[in-house]
């Protein structure tokens, strides 16, 4: 009786947090239409790069990428999953020990993305939005008062290494918190430079986590994930190869900080590296080809930077880049979920 009992209810908690996945898909799919007339009318155009991850004039990227420019393409699309995310959290989900947390810190990146976002779209300078020394400045921000409510709030004060067990740090896991999420935040943002790409990622990397928060019996923050899977799953259907919209910094930093909380609150910062195997060497690619440009007199590692790039620069067609990146994201999501498995329980 007991175990039918315990089965009944688990099986109601999947069933509530497999719902939320699915409002969210739905609500995302409703304000898309309305969000797309919005953005056609006051032209949300997205500004043509200029300069490259690497430094430097983007020529390589502007070759490639000729005929997208041609085509008036909105920005800011992150908003649709972003509101589709917090309307159904705030009104089913929001708990003080698992959600509130991430919900603010994606709030609080998407409002500085967001503005970057209307600087681009807006601004005539020749940088096209906000500078970025002032940009981490306030995502910094952002991600030193989630680490304070982190260890102050929540109680926080070690961290979880496979072999070392509890690894003490006390108010210092405010400095690991914020380097985690701005971390995370940038090299998903990094990641965001094909159509469909980061879309499909950050769907394998939420869908692994919430599982990794089931396991942990963290079920609020699991519905979080899944309404992030459910939310991004629409943004994805129309941003896939020819994209209707582009995220923007309003949907990369968003979910890109809400991730790397999310990491932090399951106590699993050693597997994000590896659930976001494709970000780190997305970014790796930006920092070698970075540094070799400056050590080097100008020569290049890779053709184009970051990584995608530099696979469309050797002629693979903007699609197989993603779907195989895509493939590449989900073998490294189960890879993940094996070593979260073998440094709990192995």
């Amino acid at each position: 009786m007991t175990e039918t009992l315990t089965f009944v209810i688990q099986t109601h908690t999947l069933i509530e947090i497999l719902l939320f996945g699915f409002l969210a898909f739905a609500i995302s799919m409703l304000i898309t239409p309305l969000y797309t007339t919005v953005a056609y009318k006051y032209q949300w155009w997205k500004k043509v790069r200029t300069d490259s991850w690497s430094g430097g004039a983007a020529t390589v990227y502007n070759k490639l990428h000729a005929a997208k420019h041609t085509r008036n393409i909105p920005n800011m699309a992150g908003l649709i999953f972003v509101i589709a995310i917090s309307i159904v959290t705030l009104t089913g989900n929001l708990t003080r020990g698992e959600t509130w947390l991430p919900l603010a810190g994606m709030l609080g990146a998407g409002v500085i993305g967001l503005i970057d976002d209307v600087m681009n779209i807006r601004g005539t300078a020749k940088i096209a939005g906000m500078r970025a020394l002032v940009k981490f400045g306030l995502y910094s921000v952002v991600a030193l008062l989630g680490g304070w409510w982190f260890w102050d709030k929540l109680d926080v004060t070690s961290i979880y290494i496979p072999g070392f067990e509890h690894v003490y740090l006390g108010a210092g896991i405010i400095a690991l918190f914020w380097l985690v999420v701005v971390a995370t935040a940038n090299s998903v943002n990094i990641t965001d430079g094909l159509d469909g790409l980061a879309g499909g990622l950050l769907t394998t990397s939420f869908a692994s986590y919430a599982v990794i928060c089931m396991v942990e019996g963290k079920y609020s923050l699991a519905a979080f994930c899944l309404t992030v899977v459910g939310a991004l799953l629409s943004y994805t259907w129309f941003n896939i190869f020819p994209a209707r919209f582009f995220m923007g910094d309003v949907g990369a930093f968003a979910l890109g900080t809400a991730l790397g909380i999310i990491a932090m609150q399951t106590n699993t910062i050693y597997v994000l590296p590896i659930i976001g195997a494709v970000y780190v060497i997305e970014t790796g690619s930006v920092i070698i080809n970075r540094l070799s440009k400056k050590f080097r007199n100008g020569k290049k590692v890779f053709l184009s930077s970051p990584l995608h790039h530099h696979f469309e620069a050797l002629g693979w067609p903007e699609t197989k880049v993603t779907m195989r990146f895509w493939i590449l994201g989900q073998v490294a999501g189960v890879l993940g979920l094996i070593v979260f498995f073998i440094g709990r329980f192995g």
